[in-house]
């Protein structure tokens, strides 16, 4: 749980570092390409980058430790660490509402990491690895299709696609056992982990350049809690404490709650670009 926590301020601190820069950047004029070749000579946005790249680590190491319910909650809970650094470094003011949702993703948290178990002991079998494969190539058709949509159900889909697309990530970590590279080339799970990253992040960057911050950021953490959580505990033997099964439903809803709450923050502030959480698969 300590990675997996880890991962979301990674995650939440990289997005106002990103943020910090775009802004800086902007002032200079000249297309998108112009803005971020200015961007990646700010070392705020390297540092971003670099504590996405660690948080994606921690990640990693969270999901061959617990539950991926738990994990789940806990990368979504990244929108409250960006809320609380907006409000002290961009300066963003957070309504009495907003950080009552801070501090309900923090009671959600707190349940969840009282009533989780260890990572189910269940092996992936063959037709999950097929599976989330076929649902990576989902997800890129699911874009397909959002891309030709306008206004809030455009962001919507694209932003829920983004989320299937970051919830198969979480998936196949746990299905790849070994990384030897001639496992890793004939394991379906390291493909899906590709296509499911690298379509998430499109859809997600498509999605915040040309729609509702707010109703693509509650897509994206809709899609990549709910499916996942459910895939684990079905078919991966993720598991609660003993006695303590409801006590994990409570706090993943109240942790899930929370974070929908903070749904604007995943493009904090909306002036710094598409730029947000699009590193944080």
């Amino acid at each position: 749980m300590v990675c997996a926590l880890g991962a979301a301020v990674c995650f939440g601190m990289a997005t106002v570092l990103q943020a910090i820069a775009a802004r800086a950047a902007a002032g200079g004029g000249g297309g998108d390409a112009a803005l971020l070749l200015r961007a990646v000579r700010q070392w705020r946005y390297l540092a971003g980058l670099a504590l996405d790249g660690l948080g994606f680590l921690l990640q990693i190491a969270a999901l061959r430790s617990i539950p991926i319910y738990a994990v789940g909650a806990a990368l979504a809970s990244s929108l409250a660490v960006t809320a609380v650094a907006s409000a002290r470094l961009l300066r963003v003011r957070l309504s009495g509402v907003e950080w009552g949702a801070v501090g309900v993703v923090c009671a959600g948290l707190a349940m969840l990491g009282l009533a989780s178990g260890t990572e189910g002991s269940t092996g992936g079998s063959a037709a999950l690895e097929w599976a989330m494969l076929a649902a990576a190539g989902a997800v890129l058709a699911l874009g397909a299709v959002g891309g030709r949509l306008t206004g809030r159900g455009r962001a919507l889909l694209l932003g829920l696609g983004a989320g299937f697309g970051f919830g198969v990530v979480e998936v196949s970590v746990r299905l790849i056992d070994s990384l030897a590279l001639p496992d890793l080339l004939t394991n379906p799970a390291a493909y899906a982990l590709l296509v499911g990253g690298g379509a998430a992040f499109l859809l997600l960057t498509s999605a915040l350049q040309r729609g509702s911050v707010t109703t693509a950021t509650a897509g994206m953490v809709i899609g990549e809690t709910i499916g996942p959580a459910a895939v684990g505990v079905v078919w991966l033997g993720d598991r609660t404490r003993e006695g303590l099964t409801w006590l994990a439903v409570l706090g993943f809803a109240v942790a899930l709650t929370g974070a929908l709450a903070l749904a604007r923050f995943g493009e904090a502030p909306a002036e710094a670009g598409a730029e947000a959480r699009a590193g944080a698969g």
